[in-house]
């Protein structure tokens, strides 16, 4: 067995100890997200990943670095991922990852003086810098996942808010309202669209009324998406019916070139359902 295989060993064996000695070693009274928690699972499943890191980098003495990462990135993307750790600040994660690293230089130094005499100090020297480096490397990947993995539900979060934003709701059987509240950019309008077809498609509707009342403002793409979603609609043979537009959205539509005249339009939502579908709006 080389002495790098040693080390490997030696640091193997010292795993739990080491997790055991970063856990207790915390600061409790400054800490935050996952390293605050109280939960008892929650702290067993906080050390088990530690312990699982372990296991990881303490090949990183005996692979090359890249088949060692390939492996490795599979941890960094489950903990960048985990929910516990995408509720904790970064800056206090890299801070544990930087505690760890001393941990490691701290057992490598107890590791030479076990062999005291018998390692050249070139190679003591390599080992550290070695373990410098991977954990450079290791935040900075860990980071960019963080980063991708909040980024992803971000996207997730805006568009279920788009979506809610956007209800296509059953009124009786296939007959559906579509209520637009607020300020309707490019991309709501876009997502709109996307969603009201998605929704009306499901719920096998015929007759949509698309009620703008609550809607203050629109820009010069808004109105075209709001007509190119009636046009895609009647495509699909689900008739449809405007009501509440403002002066200054049919203004709007009408400096476009936009045409009113295959659309049927009421001047209130309670006009167009007592009309259409016999249902009193007080």
């Amino acid at each position: 067995m080389n002495q790098n295989e040693q080390l490997r060993t030696f640091l193997l064996h010292n795993a739990k100890r080491l997790t055991e000695e970063w856990y207790d070693s915390l600061d409790k009274n400054n800490a935050v997200g996952v390293y605050a928690s109280t939960d008892s699972k929650v702290i067993q499943t906080l050390k088990e990943q530690n312990y699982e890191f372990h296991l990881y980098i303490c090949n990183v003495f005996i692979e090359d670095e890249k088949p060692f990462f390939e492996e490795f990135e599979v941890w960094i993307h489950k903990i960048a991922k985990d929910n516990e750790h995408t509720r904790t600040p970064i800056s206090s994660i890299i801070k544990e990852f930087m505690r760890v690293r001393k941990q490691y230089c701290d057992l490598i130094d107890e590791f030479v003086h076990t062999y005291e005499g018998h390692i050249e100090s070139t190679l003591i020297n390599a080992w550290e810098q070695h373990i410098i480096r991977i954990f450079d490397i290791t935040i900075l990947k860990f980071v960019t996942a963080a980063e991708e993995t909040a980024s992803t539900q971000l996207k997730a979060h805006q568009e279920m808010i788009h979506e809610l934003s956007s209800p296509v709701i059953t009124i009786k059987k296939d007959v559906a309202l579509l209520p637009l509240v607020g300020d309707i950019d490019t991309a709501r309008a876009k997502m709109i669209l996307e969603s009201t077809l998605h929704q009306c498609a499901d719920k096998h509707i015929a007759h949509l009324y698309i009620d703008l009342s609550g809607v203050v403002m629109v820009d010069t793409m808004v109105a075209h998406q709001i007509f190119q979603l009636i046009d895609t609609l009647n495509l699909l043979g689900i008739k449809s019916t405007l009501s509440g537009i403002r002066p200054e959205v049919a203004q709007t539509a009408i400096q476009l070139g936009l045409s009113f005249e295959n659309i049927r339009i009421k001047s209130n939502l309670a006009q167009a359902l007592e009309t259409d579908i016999n249902i009193t709006v007080k």
